[in-house]
């Protein structure tokens, strides 16, 4: 049995992690009152360039059309795809230009309008974390896929084909849900706008609050159907209406993050308290995960300028849960096997 002295310490995580995110004060983009900056950016939008930088689709509105010339001229299929409009090429370029004039003097990196200054590849927005967060669902797909493998191929079926591992449909629903959060995580590094915005808020959202559920019918060895509804109305309830909230009355990345870390934060603690009263043959890789998501949460608090314009905290937060993610459905996978060996013994 794990030391009882751990619970102390995920405490201790806990309050820190609720005083960082709840009580820290929220200050505007410094960026976006840098008068250099918002004169570049006017300049631009009447004159299409930035620099030595210009850009013909400054000549189009933003649905496309062009403002003045044959009607045959269009913005271009890609552009228009990505929604790139002469107001976000010149706040990009000219956000360029500032950093790299603030940096010949020696001034540290500031946000615009929220973010970072980041470096486009190919106009993905943030390319390292789209890489890490597809390599993450690739990682999540094979641990899904694995574990379809062992239930229905490896391990023996009841007579009526079904498994004798009680959670496997909400381990199902888990991989479906995780896959899904990390493709729009992808889609919303990839471009930034309302609609991946709303996307990616609205399947963490749903990801971690299914995670919670099934933390706490694990945890409780919730086998009724009746009593997991009842233990899962009341968070389907809230998650769905925050879902709807920032769908469709306000958008608030903030308040969606702060939502997912008390959730997340509530199912760590599950998870080691369970890990200490249970004595699972998996509690190492238990243990392992708690502590791994402390870090990765303690990482994704202390938000630092991305490193050449890439690698931000944000990105070591998707690196971490890439191991994380193998090491959880390799637990999901001995679960399996330690449920169904159980029940097999019992049922002789």
């Amino acid at each position: 049995m794990a030391p009882l002295p751990h619970c102390p310490l995920l405490l201790a995580f806990s309050f820190f992690f609720f005083f960082l995110f709840f009580f820290h004060p929220v200050y505007a983009s410094p960026g976006d009152s840098d008068p250099i900056y918002k004169d570049c950016v006017v300049q631009c939008e009447k004159s299409g360039c930035a620099g030595d930088k210009c850009f013909q689709h400054c000549k189009f509105s933003s649905d496309g059309k062009p403002v003045d010339g044959p009607w045959y001229l269009q913005e271009p299929l890609y552009l228009r795809w990505k929604q790139w409009d002469c107001q976000t090429d010149c706040r990009y370029h000219c956000m360029l230009a500032r950093e790299e004039e603030r940096s010949n003097v020696g001034d540290k990196p500031v946000k615009y309008h929220g973010k970072w200054p980041f470096r486009r590849v190919y106009g993905i927005q943030e390319p390292v974390a789209v890489a890490l967060a597809s390599l993450n669902l690739a990682v999540q797909f094979h641990g899904w896929i694995s574990f379809f493998i062992l239930i229905y191929y490896k391990l023996p079926l009841k007579p009526n084909k079904k498994t004798y591992y009680e959670y496997t449909g909400l381990w199902h629903i888990y991989g479906i849900l995780a896959m899904n959060s990390c493709f729009w995580n992808a889609a919303f590094h990839s471009r930034d706008v309302e609609l991946t915005e709303k996307l990616d808020c609205s399947s963490a959202a749903a990801f971690i609050g299914f995670s919670l559920i099934v933390a706490i019918l694990r945890a409780l060895n919730v086998r009724v159907e009746a009593d997991r509804v009842m233990v899962s109305a009341p968070i389907i309830s809230f998650v769905t209406t925050h879902i709807l909230y920032l769908n469709f009355y306000k958008l608030d990345y903030g308040l969606n993050t702060k939502v997912c870390l008390v959730m997340s934060i509530t199912q760590l603690l599950i998870w080691a308290v369970w890990a200490v009263l249970s004595r699972h043959p998996s509690q190492c890789k238990l243990w392992m995960l708690v502590f791994g998501g402390a870090v990765a949460m303690l990482l994704d608090a202390f938000d630092f300028p991305p490193y050449a314009g890439y690698v931000d905290a944000h990105a070591l937060w998707h690196a971490t849960s890439i191991p994380l993610s193998y090491i959880w459905w390799s637990f999901v996978r001995d679960d399996a096997e330690f449920r169904t060996a159980a029940l097999l013994k019992k049922a002789e």
